[in-house]
């Protein structure tokens, strides 16, 4: 198949689904308005649409015209969007056919909060001939916008769970954290409010009471980086945290080998978190807010742990059991791994995206070929009718 995406290059999360179909020997086109920050795929034509500053008519016209003309160029069977904000309305408005959507999560639960984002989402979802996400509540959100559920799959980003697995800690890393002898507790999330690192920063001071040596690894970057050291440093915690910044997919399995604990205090999730679900592939026991569909992946106290959202004092007290309890560590670390195994493999996902793929595009061969068969079959009629 030639299938061409239009997905953020910036974005890990595109990058593997991507990087299966161009493995898999398909001709894959991919165009971005964003620039590429995860390396090049091979195999891949990347097309990069210059972004412009703001969101206005204009902008999305230019947009759209070279979208446009790039499908043209390229001729292909599918147009497969992810995320269905600015580049699901883009999708839509190409009127391309087949037309694939992957709905990420904030795209759809967000949009609902304002009218006009609503309307946009609305729309294009509604142009979609089949549509993703992770998460039934999901689903339920894009039902209630009016959106057909026969048209909406399932399809797990998954995990690779061959890259992502116990192994050894890399004494190397951790000398450069400078965390050599100390408990490694990691957050994964970017620093935005709606992952409220804040929450975590405001736990680290119970854990110490406990574990003075207990160090915190918070990596990436975003809007409230600058923030969040302030607060680090007004909690009097800065000399047990390290802002390592941003990081690259493959550094990720030696991060989490290399902690005891990983933590995510976000306040929205859509399915489970990429991060979250690595770490438990990584056998890391994890401590995870009750937010999106966590807790139909976890199973408080048996393969990770359930925390309410803001509540600093209650993660802490899950990541000082942790601490204390090698044996249980590894038990749940190994529970979570099970877990990802048996219901997020990411190779099993992508083999439920390729047979949708075939579906899609022999519904569309099938849907041509009747159309010609009609359009032959009129012909032949009048030219009857003529003798």
């Amino acid at each position: 198949m030639k299938i061409c995406f239009l997905a953020g290059a910036n974005s890990v999360h595109s990058k593997r689904w991507i990087k299966y179909f161009a493995e898999r020997g398909h001709e894959i086109h991919w165009l971005s308005l964003a620039p590429s920050t995860e390396g090049n795929i091979e195999n891949v034509r990347l097309y990069l649409i210059k972004e412009l500053p703001g969101f206005s008519p204009l902008n999305i016209l230019h947009y759209l015209s070279d979208i446009k003309r790039l499908i043209k160029k390229i001729k292909p069977d599918i147009l497969h969007v992810h995320y269905a904000g600015l580049n699901g309305m883009l999708g839509a408005l190409t009127g391309f056919h087949p037309f694939v959507l992957t709905a990420w999560g904030s795209d759809v639960l967000i949009a609902g909060k304002s009218m006009i984002k609503k309307t946009l989402v609305k729309f294009a979802l509604t142009k979609a001939d089949l549509i993703t996400c992770d998460a039934n509540h999901m689903i339920e959100a894009m039902t209630k916008l009016g959106i057909d559920n026969k048209k909406i799959n399932l399809i797990y980003f998954g995990v690779e769970a061959d890259k992502f697995k116990p192994q050894a800690k890399n004494e190397d890393l951790l000398a450069r954290w400078g965390v050599n002898d100390s408990p490694v507790i990691i957050s994964l999330r970017s620093l935005e409010p709606i992952y409220d690192i804040e929450t975590l920063i405001r736990s680290i001071p119970y854990v110490l009471k406990e574990f003075p040596k207990a160090r915190f690894v918070i990596a990436g970057a975003g809007s409230s980086e600058e923030y969040l050291k302030r607060l680090d440093e007004s909690t009097g915690v800065m000399d047990s945290v390290r802002f390592i910044g941003r990081y690259s997919n493959d550094e990720l399995p030696t991060y989490l080998a290399s902690s005891d604990v990983y933590v995510s205090t976000s306040l929205s999730d859509a399915g489970i978190a990429a991060s979250t679900a690595e770490a438990m592939a990584a056998g890391v026991p994890v401590v995870i807010t009750n937010s999106g569909e966590n807790k139909e992946w976890i199973k408080d106290g048996e393969n990770g742990f359930i925390v309410p959202v803001k509540r600093p004092e209650v993660i802490a007290e899950k990541i000082i059991y942790l601490l204390a309890n090698e044996a249980l560590r590894r038990r749940i670390g190994q529970e979570g791994r099970k877990t990802i195994e048996e219901k997020n493999n990411y190779y099993r996902e992508m083999e439920k995206m390729e047979k949708l793929y075939r579906e899609l595009v022999g519904h569309s061969i099938c849907f041509c070929g009747l159309i010609s068969l009609q359009i032959a079959n009129l012909t032949f009629s009048i030219l009857n009718l003529k003798c």
